[in-house]
């Protein structure tokens, strides 16, 4: 199993030298990807510059939009956006994609909340189409530049549920999912859904099966601060929601990170991100140093 780690873009002391930093040291240690994701009515930095930022400086991890919440955006800009990131990787991105959560990015963005998972479904076809080279419409030029892939990136869905992962699996090469507490249990369960999913829709062909969770290292009071993040992170459900969840989250050692590492790999995943809770880049030579132990 693979072992990635995401840009620490939602944590508090994200600053101007953060996004190259973290980039380059996970292109040097012993990872598999750098990954950002995407939030609007938050403190993090715009995903799409973050990521043209890490395709830049790295040269052997890939570069995965994790997670591309599509149906906020038209898709004509979204292709241009994936053809000129995967020129700056030179073929190393990936991408997942969404219908998210939060109603306040779709507000501040103009974008329609409702009838999300039908728009997802509608605006893959149409990026899978502009990424193949096919025009937006008749008598115009193919949106550009064209990706290095032919026919683009590998998309991820980032579904769980039953209803949504029987979309994805007419459309999507594999999985994005996510466990805040990072159980093996929870993990496995949506792998082998994923899978029921893929052979029920007479794909010929397993889906790539990615996970990830919230972790703190290297810290001083690492499970509180771990707890204190994650609280943040989900104040859109409420306070005490948000509360219950970040007390279930169990990232915040070597020890608990080994074990959900090995629990994740026996679940099945083709890959695990790291999905970091402070900007220490301390957390990167404890995560090396945990990863470099596996293999």
């Amino acid at each position: 199993m693979k072992i990635g780690v995401a840009l620490p873009q939602m944590a508090p002391g994200y600053g101007p030298g953060t996004t190259l930093d973290w980039a380059r040291r996970i292109d040097a240690g012993p990872f598999s990807s750098v990954s950002v994701g995407e939030r609007v009515t938050f403190s993090n930095p715009e995903m799409v510059a973050t990521l043209g930022a890490c395709a830049a400086v790295t040269e052997r991890v890939q570069v995965l939009g994790n997670l591309w919440v599509l149906p906020q955006h038209p898709v004509a800009m979204v292709a241009q956006q994936i053809g000129t990131l995967d020129q700056l990787a030179n073929g190393r991105l990936e991408v997942a994609v969404g219908v998210g959560g939060r109603e306040h990015d779709y507000r501040a963005l103009g974008a329609d909340f409702t009838r999300r998972h039908q728009q997802l479904d509608d605006k893959v076809a149409e990026l899978k189409s502009l990424l193949a080279g096919e025009p937006p419409f008749e008598g115009a030029d193919p949106v550009g530049p064209a990706c290095v892939q032919p026919g683009g990136p590998i998309i991820l869905a980032g579904a769980m549920g039953p209803k949504a992962m029987r979309r994805a699996a007419r459309w999507a090469d594999g999985i994005s999912g996510f466990s805040i507490p990072g159980r093996a249990e929870e993990i496995a369960a949506t792998n082998d859904l994923a899978d029921q999913c893929w052979a029920e829709a007479g794909r010929a062909t397993s889906p790539r099966k990615v996970s990830a969770c919230f972790t703190a290292l290297g810290v001083t009071d690492a499970a509180e601060v771990l707890r204190a993040f994650t609280a943040r992170y989900l104040g859109f459900l409420g306070p005490k929601l948000a509360q219950v969840i970040a007390d279930t989250t169990r990232a915040s050692s070597p020890e608990a990170l080994a074990a959900i590492l090995d629990g994740a790999e026996q679940a099945g995943c083709d890959e695990f991100i790291l999905v970091p809770a402070v900007t220490d880049l301390k957390f990167l030579e404890v995560a090396s140093e945990v990863v470099a132990a596996r293999s």
